[in-house]
């Protein structure tokens, strides 16, 4: 597809059009990412009888995130971020069909396939915030990632709290128990895909080529340099600060069903338990979205490495709820906000850093594997969640998350960006 190069004004009317563009996506995208978080340990641990294979939900939503985003990457690189962005979805599609199959069968492989093929939807929605950069003038362009962040608050709050109207109209049309907000999820995805196909034009990323060849042919003198060392600590920043998040998170529901019994006295209703779970995980997405634009602004004035920081303070703030508070629900609640908002922190600065670390014609190559890193150790850390769980309760899961939060810390020095 040929794309004509853009002038100064233009390029700053198609960059408001794409992020808005972007934005609406990541609203539809996160309802099917909010209710396979809360769902997916759920229906792994009651269709496999074991607490302890409930973290390859969420170790199958990375892994599938993770195998799809460099191949995503590498695709958007040579026919655009819209084509890239719509194959996503439809593996999402296809994904939930497979996840409402198993729930009838009762087939926990099969479910596993059907969340791993959710997850490569998902990595789809991932280069969503990249795709928010190509464009973008270098000021602006944390905020402008951040922006396509934060749009995924409303789904993926809307996600969670749809589990009590999803099983509703889950129950009236025939569908497996605790699989009815993936009705919804399947309908927000199909607005998704037509979206992206019809108004994501022209593509950022081909329109963003096309500039920077104009420029090198126009012999301008601009370089952009690269910086290895600063673009390795991001994607590390940005991987590890994943980690603690998903590896705490996955295991969060298990955590408050069990809470749930223990405080009754005897066995919760399945509502009472979707309801806390719900609301819990609601609050935790909303921290993982809400404050991302302040984040994004706070990255463009005070410097990439300074939010990443600040994340790593909120992370361990997060994991010292989890330890000490972690047999009372405002504890849980506490934490799980927490560590929302310093995931959001680190993810959004860490990735404008690794994007002003990249010299243009690597940056989409690297932006894959960054995904595809922070994707495949998450799914690493909620395999050993659930083994650390059910070993070392909740509070031995959050002293382990932390030995990450200090590595982070200590390597900071090797992310400083010199201009």
């Amino acid at each position: 597809m040929t794309v004509v190069a853009l002038t100064a004004a233009q390029q700053a009317a198609v960059q408001r059009r794409t992020v808005l563009v972007l934005s609406s996506g990541q609203v539809l995208g996160g309802i099917a990412f909010g209710a396979t978080v809360s769902l997916g340990a759920l229906l792994a641990a009651d269709i496999s009888g074991s607490d302890a294979l409930s973290g390859l939900a969420t170790a199958s939503v990375t892994l599938g995130a993770a195998l799809c985003a460099i191949p995503l990457a590498r695709l958007a690189a040579r026919v655009g971020r819209r084509r890239a962005l719509t194959l996503g979805n439809l593996f999402a599609l296809v994904g939930i069909a497979v996840v409402i199959l198993a729930a009838s069968l009762r087939v926990f492989p099969l479910l596993l396939v059907g969340i791993l093929m959710i997850g490569a939807g998902n990595a789809g929605n991932l280069q969503s915030r990249f795709a928010a950069t190509d464009l973008a003038a270098p000021q602006h362009r944390g905020r402008d990632l951040s922006i396509v962040v934060w749009a995924t608050t409303i789904g993926g709050v809307a996600g969670p709290l749809l589990l009590g109207p999803g099983e509703i109209v889950g129950a009236a049309i025939g569908m497996p128990p605790q699989t009815g907000s993936y009705a919804f999820s399947f309908v927000a995805q199909c607005a998704a895909l037509i979206l992206y196909l019809v108004a994501l034009r022209p593509d950022p990323l081909l329109a963003a080529q096309q500039l920077a060849s104009a420029a090198a042919a126009g012999a301008t003198g601009k370089v952009f340099a690269d910086r290895p060392v600063v673009a390795r600590y991001a994607m590390f920043a940005v991987a590890g600060s994943h980690v603690v998040m998903a590896s705490v998170m996955a295991m969060t529901p298990v955590h408050l069903a069990h809470m749930a019994h223990g405080a009754h006295g005897m066995a919760p209703t399945p509502a009472d338990v979707s309801a806390l779970v719900g609301i819990t995980i609601a609050l935790h997405v909303g921290g993982m979205y809400a404050l991302s634009p302040l984040f994004g602004i706070l990255a463009d004035r005070w410097g990439r490495l300074r939010v990443v920081l600040l994340g790593q303070v909120l992370l361990g703030a997060a994991l010292a709820f989890a330890v000490f508070a972690n047999d009372r629900e405002w504890g849980v609640i506490v934490a799980l906000i927490l560590l929302g908002l310093g995931w959001s922190a680190a993810t959004v600065a860490g990735a404008a850093l690794l994007t002003e670390a990249s010299a243009p014609e690597i940056r989409t190559r690297r932006q894959g594997r960054s995904d595809s890193l922070m994707s495949l150790s998450a799914a690493a850390g909620a395999v050993l969640a659930g083994v650390v769980l059910s070993n070392f309760q909740y509070a031995g899961l959050g002293i382990a998350a932390s030995v990450i939060v200090v590595a982070i810390v200590a390597l900071s020095p090797l992310g400083r960006l010199r201009r």
